[in-house]
Protein backbone atom coordinates (compact mmCIF):
# COMPACT_ATOMS: atom_id res chain seq x y z
CA UNK A 1 0.00 0.00 0.00
CA UNK A 2 1.55 3.30 -1.13
CA UNK A 3 0.98 6.53 0.68
CA UNK A 4 1.27 10.01 -0.73
CA UNK A 5 3.65 12.22 1.19
CA UNK A 6 3.59 16.00 0.89
CA UNK A 7 6.86 17.88 1.38
CA UNK A 8 7.01 21.66 1.76
CA UNK A 9 10.21 22.90 0.07
CA UNK A 10 9.57 26.62 0.49
CA UNK A 11 11.97 26.98 3.44
CA UNK A 12 14.65 24.99 1.63
CA UNK A 13 14.31 27.25 -1.43
CA UNK A 14 14.46 30.32 0.80
CA UNK A 15 17.63 28.97 2.47
CA UNK A 16 19.15 28.29 -0.97
CA UNK A 17 18.41 31.88 -2.00
CA UNK A 18 20.07 33.19 1.17
CA UNK A 19 23.18 31.12 0.40
CA UNK A 20 23.30 32.53 -3.14
CA UNK A 21 23.02 36.08 -1.77
CA UNK A 22 25.76 35.35 0.75
CA UNK A 23 28.04 33.99 -2.00
CA UNK A 24 27.50 37.15 -4.06
CA UNK A 25 28.32 39.26 -1.01
CA UNK A 26 31.48 37.22 -0.38
CA UNK A 27 32.49 37.71 -4.04
CA UNK A 28 31.98 41.48 -3.70
CA UNK A 29 34.09 41.52 -0.51
CA UNK A 30 36.88 39.53 -2.16
CA UNK A 31 36.87 41.75 -5.25
CA UNK A 32 36.94 44.87 -3.08
CA UNK A 33 39.80 43.44 -1.03
CA UNK A 34 41.75 42.47 -4.16
CA UNK A 35 41.32 45.99 -5.57
CA UNK A 36 42.53 47.54 -2.31
CA UNK A 37 45.63 45.33 -2.25
CA UNK A 38 46.35 46.16 -5.90
CA UNK A 39 45.95 49.89 -5.18
CA UNK A 40 48.41 49.65 -2.29
CA UNK A 41 50.88 47.79 -4.50
CA UNK A 42 50.46 50.36 -7.27
CA UNK A 43 51.10 53.20 -4.83
CA UNK A 44 54.30 51.56 -3.55
CA UNK A 45 55.63 50.69 -7.00
CA UNK A 46 54.97 54.18 -8.39
CA UNK A 47 56.86 55.79 -5.49
CA UNK A 48 59.76 53.39 -6.01
CA UNK A 49 59.98 53.87 -9.82
CA UNK A 50 62.90 56.09 -10.87
CA UNK A 51 62.25 59.15 -13.01
CA UNK A 52 64.61 59.85 -15.90
CA UNK A 53 66.53 63.12 -16.00
CA UNK A 54 68.30 64.85 -18.85
CA UNK A 55 71.94 63.79 -18.89
CA UNK A 56 73.18 67.37 -18.65
CA UNK A 57 71.09 67.87 -15.53
CA UNK A 58 73.52 65.44 -13.87
CA UNK A 59 76.53 67.77 -13.98
CA UNK A 60 77.59 67.57 -17.64
CA UNK A 61 79.11 70.87 -18.71
CA UNK A 62 76.62 72.07 -21.29
CA UNK A 63 77.90 75.59 -21.92
CA UNK A 64 81.18 77.44 -21.74
CA UNK A 65 81.56 81.17 -20.99
CA UNK A 66 83.87 83.11 -23.26
CA UNK A 67 85.08 86.69 -22.90
CA UNK A 68 84.75 88.57 -26.17
CA UNK A 69 85.17 92.16 -27.21
CA UNK A 70 81.40 92.52 -26.87
CA UNK A 71 81.39 91.12 -23.33
CA UNK A 72 80.87 87.68 -21.82
CA UNK A 73 79.03 85.15 -23.98
CA UNK A 74 77.88 81.58 -23.37
CA UNK A 75 78.24 78.95 -26.03
CA UNK A 76 77.20 75.32 -26.13
CA UNK A 77 80.03 72.85 -25.81
CA UNK A 78 80.23 70.07 -28.41
CA UNK A 79 78.84 67.64 -25.82
CA UNK A 80 76.19 70.19 -24.81
CA UNK A 81 75.08 70.68 -28.43
CA UNK A 82 74.67 66.91 -28.89
CA UNK A 83 72.67 66.62 -25.68
CA UNK A 84 70.56 69.69 -26.41
CA UNK A 85 69.68 68.41 -29.89
CA UNK A 86 68.56 65.01 -28.63
CA UNK A 87 67.00 65.95 -25.30
CA UNK A 88 65.19 69.20 -26.12
CA UNK A 89 61.58 68.91 -25.02
CA UNK A 90 62.29 65.86 -22.85
CA UNK A 91 59.99 65.32 -19.89
CA UNK A 92 60.94 62.51 -17.49
CA UNK A 93 58.56 60.19 -15.69
CA UNK A 94 57.23 58.07 -18.57
CA UNK A 95 58.00 54.83 -16.75
CA UNK A 96 56.30 56.08 -13.60
CA UNK A 97 53.20 57.29 -15.47
CA UNK A 98 52.68 53.97 -17.30
CA UNK A 99 51.86 51.81 -14.26
CA UNK A 100 48.27 50.56 -14.22
CA UNK A 101 46.00 47.93 -12.68
CA UNK A 102 43.82 45.64 -14.77
CA UNK A 103 40.38 44.34 -13.75
CA UNK A 104 39.96 41.71 -11.03
CA UNK A 105 39.44 38.22 -12.47
CA UNK A 106 37.85 35.35 -10.54
CA UNK A 107 39.20 31.92 -11.48
CA UNK A 108 37.60 29.23 -9.33
CA UNK A 109 38.17 30.35 -5.74
CA UNK A 110 41.05 32.68 -6.68
CA UNK A 111 40.85 36.38 -7.36
CA UNK A 112 43.68 37.83 -9.43
CA UNK A 113 44.62 41.26 -10.68
CA UNK A 114 47.56 42.37 -12.81
CA UNK A 115 49.70 45.40 -12.06
CA UNK A 116 51.50 46.25 -15.31
CA UNK A 117 53.75 48.83 -16.90
CA UNK A 118 53.20 49.37 -20.61
CA UNK A 119 56.63 50.93 -21.22
CA UNK A 120 58.67 48.65 -23.46
CA UNK A 121 61.79 49.17 -21.33
CA UNK A 122 60.16 48.54 -17.93
CA UNK A 123 61.63 45.05 -17.56
CA UNK A 124 65.15 46.41 -18.20
CA UNK A 125 64.76 48.94 -15.41
CA UNK A 126 63.15 46.34 -13.12
CA UNK A 127 65.68 43.53 -13.52
CA UNK A 128 68.75 45.27 -14.99
CA UNK A 129 70.36 44.72 -18.39
CA UNK A 130 73.61 44.13 -20.22
CA UNK A 131 75.29 46.69 -22.42
CA UNK A 132 78.50 46.89 -24.45
CA UNK A 133 81.20 48.91 -22.68
CA UNK A 134 82.93 51.34 -25.04
CA UNK A 135 79.89 51.78 -27.29
CA UNK A 136 79.17 55.45 -28.04
CA UNK A 137 75.58 56.50 -27.34
CA UNK A 138 74.72 59.78 -29.10
CA UNK A 139 71.68 60.40 -26.88
CA UNK A 140 73.93 60.87 -23.85
CA UNK A 141 77.01 61.99 -25.76
CA UNK A 142 79.26 59.43 -24.04
CA UNK A 143 80.70 55.95 -24.26
CA UNK A 144 79.23 53.25 -22.03
CA UNK A 145 81.47 52.23 -19.14
CA UNK A 146 79.77 49.30 -17.42
CA UNK A 147 78.81 45.92 -18.86
CA UNK A 148 75.82 45.54 -16.53
CA UNK A 149 73.27 48.08 -15.33
CA UNK A 150 71.74 47.01 -12.01
CA UNK A 151 67.94 46.75 -11.84
CA UNK A 152 65.78 48.81 -9.48
CA UNK A 153 63.36 45.95 -8.60
CA UNK A 154 60.55 48.44 -7.93
CA UNK A 155 57.76 45.88 -8.51
CA UNK A 156 59.61 42.96 -6.92
CA UNK A 157 60.35 44.82 -3.68
CA UNK A 158 56.88 46.37 -3.51
CA UNK A 159 55.24 42.96 -4.00
CA UNK A 160 57.36 41.49 -1.21
CA UNK A 161 56.36 44.33 1.14
CA UNK A 162 52.66 43.88 0.33
CA UNK A 163 52.92 40.11 0.91
CA UNK A 164 54.44 40.74 4.34
CA UNK A 165 51.53 43.06 5.27
CA UNK A 166 48.82 40.98 3.56
CA UNK A 167 47.40 39.32 6.68
CA UNK A 168 47.00 42.61 8.56
CA UNK A 169 45.46 44.32 5.49
CA UNK A 170 42.89 41.52 5.12
CA UNK A 171 42.10 41.45 8.86
CA UNK A 172 41.55 45.22 8.99
CA UNK A 173 39.27 45.12 5.94
CA UNK A 174 37.23 42.20 7.29
CA UNK A 175 36.88 43.84 10.73
CA UNK A 176 35.58 47.00 9.07
CA UNK A 177 33.09 45.01 6.97
CA UNK A 178 31.84 42.98 9.95
CA UNK A 179 31.51 46.13 12.04
CA UNK A 180 29.45 47.73 9.27
CA UNK A 181 27.26 44.63 8.72
CA UNK A 182 26.78 43.61 12.35
CA UNK A 183 26.72 47.02 13.92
Amino acid sequence: MARAVKIDLRELKQFSKQLEDLQKEIDDICISLTKEIAARLLSKVIRRTPVGVKPFDKGVKKTVKVKTSKGNRSYLTKEGAILEKYWSGYVGGNLRRNWSVKEVVKEGNNYTVEVINSSEYASYVEYGHRQRPGRFVPQIGKKLKKGWVQGHFMLTISTKEINEDLESIINRKLKAIFKEKLG
